[in-house]
């Protein structure tokens, strides 16, 4: 049988379908009025976001989602540029 689509697009779709869901997700539990349904709303968001990682794993296992190495520098800006806005408890 002919592969329609690659790996790449199934990958892919099933990414975005990841990311889409664990934003609905979250929204839907940060307008939860009922405890015991923002808990279950929270719960399925965290295996959502398992989800979406072991995809993200897959990908980048396979070579269809490089992810470079931050240069020194980079990872230096970036933590200037957001301590201002932590505070250790």
């Amino acid at each position: 049988m002919e592969q329609i689509y690659t790996d790449k697009e199934v990958l892919g779709d099933a990414l975005t379908a990841e990311k889409t869901s664990t934003n609905v997700y979250n929204t839907f539990s940060n307008e939860c009025v009922h405890e015991n349904v923002r808990n279950t709303f929270l719960k399925i968001l965290e295996q959502e976001h398992e989800i979406q990682d072991d995809v993200f794993k897959i990908m980048h296992a396979k070579g269809l989602y490089p992810t470079p190495e931050a240069e020194d520098k980079k990872v230096e800006q970036a933590k200037q540029k957001y301590a201002c806005g932590y505070k250790e408890i």
